[in-house]
């Protein structure tokens, strides 16, 4: 899943080379950390969440057929 929210992040933003994700395992879920420059936070959120809604739906999607649990956050 790191991989998928890196390679949607970077193609967002203006500055791809700031883009870092963590993946984190938890007892019952797996965190993923999105970090990017505070410049292109706008981007990735988009307006009212949206791009955020939309990210995080492709991922739980794609964590659907491992039957995992994937949460996405943006952190600053």
């Amino acid at each position: 899943m790191k991989e998928l929210v890196e390679v949607i992040a970077k193609a967002l933003v203006d500055h791809p080379d700031e883009v870092t994700v963590t993946e984190t395992e938890k007892e019952n879920a797996t965190i993923v950390e999105l970090r990017v420059s505070p410049t292109d936070m706008g981007k990735v959120i988009g307006k009212q969440g949206r791009i955020a809604k939309a990210i995080r739906s492709v991922v739980k999607a794609a964590a659907s057929k491992d039957d995992k649990k994937v949460v996405v956050e943006i952190v600053q």
